[in-house]
């Protein structure tokens, strides 16, 4: 009776084996996935500074080129240059902003100067004076503009005047600290001086005394 009873729930301890090896794989599986895209966020990650890192430092190369050619008779070597050098950034990722008539967003925009226009209702930005650039939504640089607009509002004064704290200065009677009889602060008792005399010490007025009482009369 009893392999009888073995035998017929031998199937069913096989499925519950073989569901368990099931659930453990699947676990295992799941986690391997997890780490394999942690892994490539991060290896993302870590790209992305290191290009921004070293975009950021060709960014001064850049403005060189421009200001060049903005400058400087345009010759087929100096438009090679450029050009070449902004395909290669931009390949990178690198994207430049800020055009005329933009809206000014500081968050993305640095006001270099502000031209009161009051019939305007908001900030356009009116002169480029040097590009932004940003890497994705990672900014590089802001630009720099000036821009024209209405004046900006005027901080009111508050009503009430600086005040003045009018503190107890805490000082008793005289520099001391003591009160005006020589005695201590919150007491009757004279305060303990040493008084200091001419002569040796353990002399009053010159003389020696004798410790525990006055001096012996001469012999």
């Amino acid at each position: 009776m009893d392999k009888g009873h073995l035998r017929s729930d031998d199937p069913a301890r096989l499925r519950r084996l073989l569901q368990e090896r099931t659930d453990d794989l699947q676990r295992v599986k799941a986690e391997y996935d997890n780490y394999r895209k942690r892994v490539r966020r991060d290896r993302m990650a870590v790209r992305e500074i290191a290009v921004a890192n070293v975009l950021r430092t060709l960014l001064p190369a850049l403005d060189a080129v421009d200001l060049a050619c903005a400058h400087e008779p345009m010759t087929p070597g100096l438009q090679h240059i450029a050009d070449t050098l902004r395909t290669q950034l931009g390949s990178l990722g690198l994207e430049a902003f800020g055009q005329e008539g933009d809206s000014f967003d500081p968050a993305c925009h640095e006001a270099a100067a502000h031209h009161i226009a009051p019939d305007s209702d908001r900030l356009i930005c009116t002169k480029i004076l040097r590009p932004g650039y940003r890497l994705g939504d990672q900014l590089l640089r802001p630009a720099h503009v000036e821009v024209t607009g209405p004046p900006p509002p005027v901080r009111n004064a508050s009503a009430d005047g600086p005040r003045e704290a009018a503190g107890d200065t805490g000082e008793a009677a005289g520099s001391t600290g003591e009160n005006g009889d020589g005695t201590e602060e919150g007491g009757n008792r004279p305060r303990n001086r040493l008084h200091l005399v001419d002569g040796p010490a353990g002399t009053k007025d010159g003389e020696p005394e004798a410790l525990g009482g006055p001096a012996a009369p001469p012999a």
